[in-house]
């Protein structure tokens, strides 16, 4: 509960217009993709790191949780109030402050959408390539907050690798830049890295200056289809051996490929156990000879069954069966809808193969939902559990399931997140994954923020 005088501080900070304790607010902004949910004592809307910054030493005083927010889309349950406190809601902090082509970079705030900046870039003939599947909707500052990448990161890497400098308020308030506007940097302890995958958790990440790359001339696309789920895995093993890095490479198993073609038919996809999508990128020359050598690769396999454009409009087709799939994964069975956990697990890419087939098989165990689809060029896989959400019983199922997808992928040197980040979804595993080093983590949690306000219950 907030005091009188404490929200009449915020509204000093911000203005009444953009401080609520409204329960109707609360409620609003007590979830994110995930099943978590938490209900906040109030919500703030700052537009300036000024403004960051005035609200965060508030909460310093009175030692009251600091939750930043941005699109909500993540899932884990990161930008959600589990213990009350205030949420930071940035999404009105959407300035692209400068853009600096000479330098290769660009200034922006933390609630500037990933999409609008590449549409920005775009005449420029620039990117942002850090390209989630949730791009329309995910902010700057979520990206970088949860390290994300997307499908294309075994060629262009994930958002601490474009992080060229930052201005972060500490959990005291203070205002700390970090970086320069050098491409590289080495001088001492890099800071950027341990802020970028903190999920807020070491203060609040306030401006951003961002490494953008040209955009390439052209893009083809190759999908095939596959009789066996190893036989997928060899193919990207043995496309990488040929030589070629395509700028991404995702896999479809054939639950994955029906729900597509339930939801999407005019993709032109047809059901089999596999099908991987190679994103091949440069000019027409070079995207021939990547597909010749790649189908060098597919004929040693002997798979047969592909498909392959140069046209834009045919290629963006052929990729919307990928980008479709989220929103496709409750047609799979009637009176089933998504649930987001375990559902980020990365391999190594050796051990894809059985993590395909073990997710299946723990799926016809607990008889329950599941889509199966990821990057498999980094060995991430993102299965899709449905559940029956009025059910108890699938609830216990599938908590029994997501357990089990976890503990598989640190069985096999993995990690239980790839790319959407520990939150409080996965914060259990920690110790499992990295005993030793999860302790260095802490020490460095308590020594930044020895009162524990930013973003309490996640990770640690």
């Amino acid at each position: 509960m907030i005091s009188k005088d404490i929200l009449k501080e915020f509204q000093d900070v911000v203005g009444a217009a953009n401080s609520s304790t409204d329960d109707a607010v609360m409620y609003v902004y007590g979830f994110d993709v995930s099943d978590v949910s938490g209900k906040p004592d109030i919500v703030v809307r700052p537009s300036t790191t000024g403004e960051i910054a005035g609200i965060v030493r508030i909460c310093a005083r009175e030692k009251m949780p600091v939750i930043p927010r941005g699109a909500a889309t993540g899932a884990t349950g990161g930008a959600v109030a589990p213990t009350g406190g205030v949420i930071v809601d940035l999404t009105r902090m959407t300035k692209i402050v400068l853009l600096d082509l000479p330098n290769l970079q660009v200034v922006v705030q933390p609630g500037v959408v990933i999409d609008r900046l590449n549409q920005y870039l775009k005449p420029h003939k620039f990117f942002y390539p850090v390209i989630p599947g949730s791009d329309a909707m995910a902010t700057i500052g979520g990206v970088v907050a949860n390290d994300a990448s997307g499908m294309r990161a075994f060629k262009y890497g994930t958002a601490k690798d474009y992080l060229l400098g930052a201005t972060v308020v500490m959990p005291d308030g203070s205002v700390v830049p970090m970086g320069c506007k050098a491409l590289k940097n080495v001088a001492g302890l890099d800071l950027l890295r341990l802020f970028a995958g903190s999920e807020g958790t070491l203060g609040i990440m306030a401006e951003f200056r961002l490494k953008i790359m040209p955009l390439p001339p052209a893009k083809a696309v190759l999908a095939a289809y596959f009789d066996d789920l190893e036989t997928a895995g060899k193919a990207v093993i043995q496309t990488y051996q040929a030589g070629i890095i395509p700028s991404a490479i995702e896999i479809l198993d054939k639950s994955a490929l029906e729900v597509v073609k339930i939801y999407k038919p005019q993709t032109g996809v047809h059901v089999a156990e596999a099908m991987l999508l190679f994103e091949f990128e440069g000019n027409k020359e070079f995207l021939k000879f990547q597909a010749e050598k790649t189908n060098d690769v597919l004929d040693a396999l002997k798979v047969k069954d592909r498909q392959f454009s140069l046209d834009p409009k045919e290629a963006d087709k052929l990729w919307s069966a990928r980008s479709t799939i989220g929103a496709a994964t409750s047609v799979l069975k009637e009176g089933y809808n998504r649930v987001y956990e375990g559902e980020d697990i990365c391999v190594p890419l050796t051990e894809m193969p059985k993590t395909l087939m073990k997710v299946r098989e723990l799926r016809d165990k607990h008889n329950i939902g599941c889509v199966i689809f990821g990057h498999i060029s980094i060995g991430s896989l993102h299965p899709a559990i449905t559940i029956r959400k009025s059910d108890q019983g699938d609830w216990k199922a599938m908590k029994e399931m997501a357990d089990e997808i976890h503990e598989w992928a640190i069985q096999v040197g993995g990690t239980v997140t790839g790319e959407h980040g520990i939150g409080v979804a996965r914060k259990e595993y920690m110790a499992r994954m990295y005993p030793e080093a999860y302790e260095i983590m802490k020490k460095i949690k308590r020594a930044l923020d020895p009162d524990n306000i930013m973003n309490p219950g996640k990770i640690f």
